[in-house]
């Protein structure tokens, strides 16, 4: 099956691209045949709307390779620190280009109570209210 041309707008940027495809690992030879390799760069658009809009794999548009290959190479690629390192130089830009302070980082966090975390109804964590009884008592 065929997959329709991708909208550029749903793209992973070119100069993200010309980074990733250097760091993308090369994959084995095939001896016996098989299916055709996926395009990387549409592999690599998939993941990138995938995280971008929180879809879930398996309503990847038809667009895209299948989810279960842009699912498979998003594995491969992350055990592989392939984003780590995209990661690692974009950041490198960035502070090459415009400089980072590092005082001014700020750690954004959250504490909420559970909703369902209901009030404390007994004294002690459970198992603590236990006696144990030896068989032979210390001492």
């Amino acid at each position: 099956m065929k997959t329709r041309e991708i909208p550029a707008n749903w793209r992973c940027p070119e100069e993200v691209w010309e980074v990733l495809k250097d760091l993308i690992p090369a994959e084995p030879e095939k001896l016996k045949g098989g299916r055709p390799r996926a395009n990387a760069r549409a592999v690599a658009d998939g993941i990138f709307y995938v995280l971008r809009t929180g879809l879930l794999w398996k309503a990847l548009p038809p667009c895209f390779p299948s989810s279960s290959t842009c699912h498979k190479y998003f594995q491969i690629w992350g055990e592989k620190q392939v984003f780590e390192e995209l990661w690692r130089r974009g950041l490198g830009k960035y502070l090459y280009r415009k400089g980072i302070d590092w005082n001014k980082l700020n750690l954004d966090t959250s504490h909420v109570k559970a909703p369902l975390g209901g009030e404390k109804n007994r004294p002690f964590p459970r198992g603590q209210e236990k006696v144990r009884k030896q068989k032979i008592p210390a001492g």
